[in-house]
């Protein structure tokens, strides 16, 4: 009687073994943005290299405009608070995309501007025609105030930041640290904010942004005046 009590016992303490759920693996990864690996920046200069200053385009292009509500994960992902007793906060954007020819390495290129209360947000983003290890380069800036979009967009503010998506690993990415000693990146920074200057003015950003950020409702914004073709 007791082997019985024993056997049985043990039999469903297997059984619910068995039937236990098991939790799945999660894995964190971690970057290091402010002091990346030699083999990071190096992975990260090559790609800055592959990204040619004076761009040829085919004659293909996109350009778009929105004003969306932003979430609760769009304000921590800007480092903002969310106050449940004002108004969601409203981000108004233009996107330009131009699409690179069939013998380049890159298949396109994407410039955002986003505009929201107190913070005005710029990427570029290339995405490259065959993937094999690198999938997108961005190169972005956010800048933390009240100035008026048309004073932002004449002059060339310099990246902030620098990311790689990888195929099939994590990302690569390279922030300005105020607080750490970034002397061996100031380089890799150059090179992007030379990018960021040469696709503003390939991609005609200053008015085509302002232009279409003009037709947004409520968006407060002029747009440039056409030159006049009089001498």
């Amino acid at each position: 009687m007791l082997k019985s009590a024993l056997a049985l016992l043990l039999l469903s303490t297997f059984v619910v073994a068995q039937t236990a759920p098991t939790k799945p693996q999660v894995r964190v990864n971690y970057l290091n943005v402010c002091n990346p690996s030699d083999a990071e920046t190096k992975e990260i200069a090559s790609a800055l290299a592959r990204i040619v200053r004076k761009p040829a385009f085919t004659s293909d292009f996109e350009i778009s405009r929105g004003k969306s509500s932003m979430t609760e994960a769009d304000l921590q992902l800007q480092g903002m608070q969310s106050d449940p007793s004002q108004p969601p906060s409203i981000s108004r954007w233009v996107r330009i995309r131009r699409e690179f020819p069939e013998t380049s390495a890159f298949q396109n290129v994407q410039y955002s501007f986003s505009t929201s209360e107190g913070r005005v947000s710029e990427t570029l983003v290339f995405r490259l025609r065959d993937p094999k290890d690198v999938m997108q380069i961005s190169l972005s800036d956010t800048i933390s105030a009240r100035s008026d979009p048309a004073s932002i967009l004449s002059v060339d503010t310099p990246p902030s930041r620098i990311r790689l998506e990888r195929f099939g690993k994590s990302s690569v990415a390279l922030a300005r640290c105020p607080a750490a000693d970034q002397t061996a990146y100031q380089s890799y920074f150059g090179s992007a904010s030379e990018i960021m200057a040469a696709y503003r003015a390939s991609l005609a950003v200053r008015k085509t942004v302002l232009d279409d950020l003009a037709r947004i409702p409520d968006s407060a914004v002029t747009p440039v005046p056409k030159k006049s073709s009089r001498k």
